[in-house]
Formats: structure tokens, sequence, C-alpha cells
């Protein structure tokens, strides 16, 4: 794949609204999921692939910096821009559009995009409705108002980027 194969997969949020269309129209499921993705790992290609395998296509909302650094993790985050996260993530074959989103949560991109699946790890549950819940999915209420499914995949044990941070700090 050429880099500006790779290069095109990442699209704003109209964009990505408008190829998701004209997948439904060929009648292609898409799978949604989102995260940060900072420094790329084991735990986040397998969840990623498993993610693929839901549907025809992925598309993958990705926060933004200022995003990530309102979550809360350590000061020093993101490591990587996220020009360069997106740039990573659009470079693994199963992911098809990267969309880089600057709110808190992707609850808009999910509302416009209304994927048939949407995918979250294992430390969150699919059956939780208590939107004030660390484990409920944001987005999951419309995807299942339009008769979609939510999934969630075991994370791998032993990986994240936090760990990798530690690990090269020591």
């Amino acid at each position: 794949m050429s880099l500006s194969n790779i290069e095109s997969k990442i699209v704003s949020l109209e964009e990505a609204v408008q190829i998701r269309n004209s997948y439904n129209w060929k009648g292609e499921s898409v799978v949604f999921t989102n995260g940060c993705f900072d420094i790329l790992h084991t735990g986040h290609v397998t969840y990623l692939a498993k993610a693929a395998e839901l549907g025809n296509r992925l598309i993958l909302g990705l926060n933004s910096d200022d995003s990530v650094r309102r979550l809360g993790k350590d000061v020093n985050r993101p490591i990587n821009s996220e020009d360069s996260r997106a740039l990573v993530m659009s470079a693994l074959q199963f992911i098809d559009l990267v969309v880089v989103f600057d709110e808190d949560t992707p609850f808009e991109m999910i509302s416009k995009i209304v994927p048939d699946v949407l995918v979250k790890g294992g430390d969150y549950d699919e059956d939780e409705s208590d939107k004030k819940s660390k484990k409920y999915i944001v987005g999951s209420d419309i995807v299942k108002e339009n008769n979609g499914i939510v999934k969630t995949i075991n994370l791998v044990d032993g990986f994240s980027t936090t760990n990798i941070i530690n690990k090269i700090k020591s």
C-alpha cells in the first residue's frame, strides 16, 4: 500500500459519513471503535483485528491530542501527535477509515456514522445503560436504537501504553 493510499484513509467526519453511506449502499456492515492508540502495541493490534472481523468495514475514531489530555492521562500524553497516530493507524490494512475527533467522547461521530456494530474493550460493559458508569459505552443507545449491536472484546493481558511508558522510564 502506498503512502498516498494510507493517507487517504484519514478523513473528516463529513467525509466518513459520505463513505459510510456508500458502504451501506453496497450492503457492507460498518464497525466503529475509538481510542487514543498512543503507542501501538500487540494489545491494540489484536483488539482492532478482532473488531474488524465483526463486519465488512472498520472505522476508527481517534482522540485528538487535546481530547487525550482531557482524559486525565499522564501530563506528557499523548506521546505521539494525532497526525502521527492517525497515519500509523491508517497503515493497518484492516482499518478502512480514521477520523480524528476533538470532543471528550465520540458521541457526535457515532450519532452521524450510526455504525452497525459498536465495539469497545472488555473493560466496558455492552449491557450497561447507566451513562454515568465508567463501564457505559458512549453511543450504545444510538446503535441499539438503529438495530445495531454493541460488543466488547477482551483486552490482551499485560499490554498497555501506560505499561510501555513505565518500562521505558525504569
